[in-house]
């Protein structure tokens, strides 16, 4: 019996690159082309050959490039080669083996040998040396690759949203990447994008005593450092702004004394001078390895020696791999000019596109004032001194506002004032004025709490769930607008059954009240203030925001899967994680994404952004910056990156000391905001409308299986796989449909459901 290996040429080109060199190449060579007489080829030889290339195939396909499981493989064959055993020396095979290894563990790894990270110019002792590969899931990020570390360097680690940086460092904390020594001591700082109530009840003081081992004056010395009060080293965690939740994260890290430091976007709502403090810290290490994630790209250039660079090749495949540059952020994009859009924001392929406002009733020009504040003051509940004094505010559609100020200055509290979800202290003395029909998006700092609720629904079932009924439930039932039970007592003594209908009259805004047991014609209308004497805040909040939201049409526009991923695409969120993926896949950057679809899908007048340069990379701030500029509504936003804001705002409101101080003019702007004609849609019918669209058989086409016209990925499915859907349909071949469509086990189709999830047999 004769066996012909057929091993690849690559495999075999290497091993025959590998032979030893000068005369015993010229021996070996010589004996592997022609016999002894010189007339035909050694077979044996060749067969040999052949045969330890197959063999290295193989290791390569299983990813085992271990120098003794190939030394051990090999040798046994190759010393039989002529001549291979120099002066019976078993020395030059295993020179060869470990030769022809490195060569095909190159190829197979895509490295080319100019990777900087082979020499030992970069200083410092190496503390991890892994090669690796990494899956979110079911989609793999990083395949094969390498990460090399040495002891005192500060790594940027540089990627798109959905790269997987946070999945990556999440694993070397975790100790789960392949071959990570585990001796080495790793802490994580999380960009605090996850809420914890359990976390956020625990106490100050106490979390970073117990949590870093340390004694209460060195964790007193650095909070001090810091300038944490003494009422918030009392308080909870969860009392704490975003920007002093970060700054206690931070001190946890210093306190603790770590082989690696892992920082996931550690300047989120950071004021400049915890940025600088935060620079020398880290300036100062020399034992201590830092990771860093940050889209803070001056403070990266300032801190880091080297950049890791998550990099696709064409000779690498589909997959990622990582890519490692001695340098600055700077010295990294002069050797990779592609990337420089994480130095200018608008050198970015990636656009957004916002539905522009719609009327705003009354409202004739861009420079109108919506909403005007006069002597309002703001003092929180049981504090004696307030939080703001005196505010005087004026904003219109051409208004483009950058709100600055330290961390706990009271900025977010003045946010908060104008969405409506506080009121002044000070009501019946100052003057608060905000349109009636004003639709107001929020995106504030903790808007993932809202969507870290829905983590196993995806993207469009979010929203879907969001706004079906024709108005933005999760408003409704924010702490801002939900009714309070003493409210609720007194609508329900007042006999309310609901609120029908709002008009303006006399310049003064009515509201027709249906009480119960009351004919619908006796119906009567009470002013706003005397139904806010009666007490019905919330229930008048409640009624406004949804003939708002009838006013932007959401009554008419369809809450679909089809029509939420349209409006997902102008978000940069594809098909893939948008209608397909789950929120508990989604990087923090497309988190923000999500949101920020959601907040615009009412059409809104007003932006208002808490920290919006968070999570996102340097593309995604480009393209946000570009659809903000272009917009016809007025945009409010606390940001610390003046490079982002100073892109956008043309007005700063300054908040110190308990006063907000307005410099700068918002230029007028067109006016958008104008009444547009009622947008048709597409009617999607399903169930008996659709049997009734098919003449009433569902087997229209021959079967009860859907026709192949895209794939579970979004991707249009070839001619060739549509007659093969084909004949598995008439087949009823569920397996081979499935196959065809690339629906992953266990995961069910939207439309195609009656291919189940490939654990069940459908019926």
């Amino acid at each position: 019996m004769v066996v012909v290996l057929d091993p690849p040429e690559s495999t075999l080109r290497l091993l025959r690159s590998s032979l030893p060199p000068s005369d015993l190449a010229e021996e070996t060579a010589k004996k592997l082309s022609l016999s002894e007489n010189g007339e035909s080829p050694d077979e044996d030889a060749l067969e040999v050959l052949s045969y330890v290339a197959s063999l290295a195939s193989a290791l390569v396909t299983s990813n085992d490039f271990d120098p003794s499981v190939w030394t051990e493989s090999l040798s046994p064959y190759l010393a039989t080669l002529p001549r291979l055993r120099y002066n019976d020396e078993p020395a030059v095979a295993e020179e060869t083996i470990e030769k022809f290894r490195v060569a095909c563990e190159k190829e197979a790894t895509g490295e080319d040998g100019d990777s900087e990270d082979e020499g030992d110019d970069f200083g410092g002792e190496e503390i991890c040396n892994v090669r690796f590969s990494l899956a979110y899931g079911g989609k793999i990020l990083l395949h094969q690759t390498k990460l090399r570390l040495r002891r005192g360097h500060i790594y940027a680690l540089v990627g798109q949203n959905g790269a997987g940086k946070t999945t990556l460092m999440t694993a070397i904390n975790n100790g789960k990447l392949e071959g990570w020594p585990m001796q080495l001591h790793t802490h994580y700082v999380d960009s605090g994008s996850n809420v914890d109530p359990t976390h956020e009840a625990k106490h100050v003081f106490g979390h970073l005593t117990k949590s870093t081992g340390k004694s209460e004056k060195e964790c007193g010395a650095l909070l001090d450092t810091l300038k944490f009060t003494q009422t918030m080293r009392e308080g909870t965690i969860g009392e704490l702004s975003g920007g002093w939740q970060m700054k206690l994260r931070l001190a946890e890290a210093v306190l603790i004394d770590a082989d690696i430091l892992l920082l996931d976007e550690p300047t989120n709502h950071l004021d400049s001078k915890t940025v600088e403090w935060l620079t020398a810290y880290l300036k100062s290490l020399k034992d201590t390895t830092v990771i860093c994630v940050s889209h803070d790209t001056r403070f990266m250039e300032n801190i880091c020696t080297d950049v890791i660079h998550y990099e696709r090749r064409e000779a690498w495949g589909p997959h990622r791999k990582l890519v490692h540059y001695k340098g600055t952020m700077s010295a990294f994009v002069e050797k990779q000019p592609q990337a420089k859009h994480y130095f200018e924001l608008a050198t970015t392929d990636l656009k957004f596109i916002f539905p522009e406002p719609g009327r705003l009733e009354g409202v004739k020009t861009s420079t109108q004032k919506f909403l005007e504040m006069d002597n309002v003051d703001y003092c929180y509940p049981g504090n004696d001194t307030n939080t703001l004094t005196g505010v005087n505010l004026k904003m219109s559609l051409s208004s483009r506002v950058a709100v600055l100020g330290a961390n706990g200055a009271g900025k977010t509290t003045l946010v908060r004032m104008i969405v409506g979800d506080s009121q002044p202290s000070n009501l019946g003395v100052c003057k608060l004025f905000i349109h009636h029909n004003l639709r107001i998006a929020y995106v504030s700092q903790h808007a993932f709490f809202h969507v870290e609720q829905h983590v196993e629904d995806s993207p469009a079932s979010y929203i879907q769930w969001r706004f079906k009924e024709g108005y933005d439930r999760e408003k409704i039932e924010s702490e801002g607008f939900r009714i309070p039970p003493e409210e609720q007592k007194a609508i329900d003594d007042f006999g309310i059954e609901g609120i029908w209908s709002r008009r303006l009259r006399a310049g003064v805004l009515e509201y027709e009240v249906k009480k119960r047991n009351v004919p619908e014609k006796d119906n009567r209308y009470y002013s706003k203030n005397e139904l806010l004497a009666l007490g019905f805040e919330h229930l008048l909040k409640q009624t406004d925001e949804k003939i708002a939201a009838k006013e932007a049409g959401l009554d008419l526009r369809p809450c679909t899967v089809t029509e939420i991923q349209k409006h997902l695409d102008d978000f940069g969120l594809e098909k893939e994680f948008g209608t397909y993926g789950k929120i508990r896949g989604l990087s923090g950057g497309q988190k923000v994404k999500l949101v920020l679809a959601a907040a615009m899908w009412n059409c809104p007048h007003l932006l208002v952004l808490d920290e919006p340069t968070n999570y996102l990379d340097r593309e995604a701030l480009g393209a946000l910056s570009a659809a903000l500029n272009d917009w016809g509504g007025s945009v409010l936003m606390i940001s610390h990156n003046k490079e982002f804001y100073g892109s956008v705002c043309k007005e700063e409101w300054t908040v110190a000391d308990g006063k907000v101080l307005v410099q700068g003019i918002s230029t007028e702007r067109e006016m958008k905001a104008v009444a547009r004609k009622k947008k048709k849609y597409e009617k999607e019918i399903e169930g008996d409308a659709l049997k009734e669209s098919k003449g009433g058989n569902m087997n229209t086409d021959g079967d009860k299986y859907k026709d192949a016209t895209t794939n579970f990925w979004g991707q249009t499915v070839s001619k060739k796989e549509a007659r093969q859907y084909d004949k598995a349909k008439k087949k009823r071949d569920v397996t081979l449909m499935r196959k065809i469509l690339q629906i992953p086990m266990g995961k069910v189709m939207p439309g195609y459901e009656e291919l189940g999830d490939g654990k069940t047999v459908p019926n």
